[in-house]
This record gives C-alpha cells, structure tokens and sequence, in this order.
C-alpha cells in the first residue's frame, strides 16, 4: 500500500511540476473555455486525459506499444498549441462544434500522446513487470488529483477575471489561449524531431 501512495505522489508530481510545465500548460489551455458553470465537463475532459495518459502508458510500460520518443516529445507541445488554436477557433465559429464529442475526442488523443511522453521514466521506475498494475494505479489516481487542482485553479481565475473585473468571456479566452500558444512555440522549436 506504501507503494500505492508513492506513486500517486509521483503522478501528483508529474503534473504539478513547474520545471515541466507541459500538463499544466495543457490543461490550462483545456480548462480556459469553461465556468464553475459548466465545470462538469472540464472535469470529464481531464479524467479522459487520464485514462488515456494511463492506457498509453500501460502499453508502453508492459511493451505492447513502443514509440519514437523525439516525436512524442514533439507532439505534446504540438497538442498544448492544436487546444489554444481551438479555443479561438471556436470563438469565433460559434455555430460549429456546440457538443463535447470533438473536444472528447481530441483529449483522449492528446491523453494517448501525453502517457508515452512518460513511459521511458515510469519504465525506469517500475523495472518489475508483475508489480506494474498497482504503481499505475495509484500514478492515475495522482494525475487525476492534480489535473482537478489545476482545472480548479482556471476556473477561479476565470471567475475572476470574468465575475470580478468584467473581463468578456471571448477576451480572457483570446487572451489567456494566446499566451498559452506564445509560451508553446518555443516548446515545439526545442522539441522538433531533427
């Protein structure tokens, strides 16, 4: 059970690291769009990231998938910048993509590109192949805990940007997404397979 705990203390760590601000960029870009008004569904889109960040890295950690980890390393700023676009995207196409399934589908994605960016250190970790099931579980139940924190925190800051200084809405998307966006293109620059 200790076993259990640390890991899911490493999950916690995993995405509240600021020195690998990938995730919190990610899920600050998936959360910007959403109020405590339709929290709900923030909180689903975070929990598909995590069965799936989990599932891929299951795959890997248990050898049935393997990848090419530059591009892995590529793509997951590449998602942090696909969800800033399409948070302004949307904006502006108000009429097009009204329901969650785009937005789901994509996050299990993103989720998939995200657990095989993991894979190697959690691989290192975990050299046991039978004791695997449990480390991952408890990872997942951290990565959950702290994707709530963050999604949290976005949304007590659109609360006040938007309840308290009035901010619009479609601005503090634009802007907040934009800034998201800025801080991503050098990601991509240092993380481009060569």
């Amino acid at each position: 059970m200790q076993d259990f705990w640390f890991y899911t203390q490493l999950g916690l760590d995993h995405v509240l690291d600021f020195s690998a601000y990938d995730h919190i960029l990610f899920l600050s870009a998936l959360a910007i769009p959403f109020t405590f008004k339709n929290w709900a569904n923030v909180v689903w889109l975070a929990t598909i990231f995590t069965v799936t960040h989990c599932l891929s890295l299951g795959l890997s950690a248990f050898e049935i998938v393997t990848v090419d980890v530059s591009l892995i390393e590529f793509l997951i700023p590449v998602t942090i910048l696909l969800t800033g676009v399409y948070n302004i995207f949307k904006l502006r196409n108000q009429t097009a993509h009204k329901s969650m399934v785009w937005h789901s589908i994509a996050t299990a994605f993103f989720g998939l590109v995200h657990g095989f960016g993991f894979s190697n250190y959690f691989k290192m970790l975990v050299a046991d192949m039978d004791a695997k099931v449990g480390p991952l579980l408890g990872f997942a139940l951290g990565i959950e805990l702290s994707q709530v924190i963050i999604v949290f925190m976005v949304l007590v800051l659109a609360y006040l940007c938007q309840s308290v200084l009035k901010i619009k809405q479609a601005i503090f998307i634009t802007v907040a997404s934009t800034i998201i966006i800025l801080i991503t293109i050098p990601l991509l620059y240092h993380t481009f397979p060569c």
